[in-house]
């Protein structure tokens, strides 16, 4: 049996604001190169390192909605979409419909797992801990809602309210998408979705929490880095 050979860096590239196709497709270009290098060692039993990536990102006004949603989560039509200077994508990814704009901090890691661990449930409870300990820093007490992917505050309470949505996809132990954390974002653009297909439940974003008008997205980049560099035991 061949024995893995674990690499333990992400090489992280911060994107600024980027269109959301062309950051989809370079997350494809990236996953791809991974898998390949995957199959190519299978194939002739070497051991060459797979490659982490983890891109930092905020987007123009966007909607995307994973492969198991329901369109008539988006509540608007082409025309209302075009009026608000918004855009509209099916993607690859789980869960249903969410909204990035400016103002939220986007993570996609794209990591072989087999580099770390091979647990799925385990990868999304890391990412979502990654957050919480981010709120937790801010002064944000944050958690989990059972059976409801993302970070929450007021669990449990008729006040509950999503601050992070999440949505990934793996093939073969690779994985792409990731998260959205509300830092400074327009929250009124939620009113256009029924977000990750949750009804009558509450979005928040981090400023709106705080009371500020806005927080500093580069410092909650930094804290989330450090938290994950932590949690997955990794180099940068």
């Amino acid at each position: 049996m061949m024995l893995k050979v674990q690499n333990k860096k992400i090489e992280v590239r911060d994107l600024g604001l980027k269109d959301y196709k062309e950051t989809w497709d370079e997350q494809e270009r990236l996953f791809k190169e991974i898998l390949d290098l995957k199959v190519k060692n299978r194939r002739e039993n070497t051991k060459r390192e797979t490659p982490n990536y983890l891109l930092s990102v905020e987007h123009p006004h966007v909607y995307t909605l994973g492969k198991s949603g329901d369109i008539s989560n988006l509540l608007i039509n082409e025309k209302q979409l075009e009026e608000k200077g918004a855009s509209f994508y099916k993607i690859n990814r789980g869960g249903d419909i969410t909204y990035h704009g400016p103002g939220q901090m986007v993570i996609y890691p794209i990591l072989d797992l087999d580099n770390f661990f091979t647990d799925i449930h385990k990868y999304l409870r890391l990412l979502e801990e990654a957050v919480i300990l981010v709120l937790q820093d801010f002064g944000i007490k944050a958690g989990r809602s059972e059976g409801e992917t993302g970070v929450w505050l007021d669990v449990g309470t008729p006040f509950a309210r999503k601050i992070c949505a999440m949505g990934v996809r793996a093939s073969r132990w690779v994985t792409m998408h990731g998260l959205a954390l509300n830092v400074n974002a327009d929250l009124g653009y939620f009113d256009n979705i029924v977000p990750c297909g949750i009804k009558e439940k509450a979005v928040t974003s981090l400023n709106v929490e705080l009371g500020k008008t806005t927080v500093d997205i580069e410092e909650v980049k930094k804290r989330f880095l450090e938290h994950f560099k932590i949690l997955f035991n990794i180099d940068y």
